[in-house]
């Protein structure tokens, strides 16, 4: 069942320590975007089903992306969206997402999910896998 809206962003909030509900909307949205374009096919459908209606939408139109990104791009691709940020608040901006991202999808999706993605973005979920 998808999180609710609210329940989504409060996560995100408290993951990012967002002084507003606004701050997280806007990582999210940016986050998803980015995460839309690396994801294909099922895995992509059913992980839009778990978010809430909003946040399936943007996944499911995707900025577009030429290739999937390293990890550090898309820290880098997601400053670039986000006035203001820096590598360092991307990367907290992406981690506050991705974390709850993944709570959201669970440890089977997730598993799938990582095999669309390059090395690495285990960390950015905060699921480092054993190798």
């Amino acid at each position: 069942m998808a999180l609710r809206r609210e329940a989504f962003l409060g996560h995100v909030q408290g993951r990012g320590k967002y002084d507003s509900p606004h701050e997280a909307d806007r990582a999210a949205r940016v986050v998803l975007a980015l995460l839309g374009a690396h994801l294909v096919g099922e895995v992509r459908a059913q992980l839009a089903a778990r978010l809430p209606d909003e946040f399936a939408l943007i996944l499911l139109n995707p900025l577009q992306s030429a290739e999937p990104l390293p990890p550090e791009r898309f820290v880098r691709a997601t400053a670039a969206w986000i006035e203001g940020a820096t590598e360092q608040t991307a990367t907290w901006d992406v981690s506050a997402v991705l974390s709850t991202v993944a709570d959201t999808a669970g440890d089977d999706l997730l598993g799938q999910i990582l095999l669309q993605l390059p090395e690495g973005y285990d960390l950015l979920f905060g699921r480092p896998q054993t190798t």
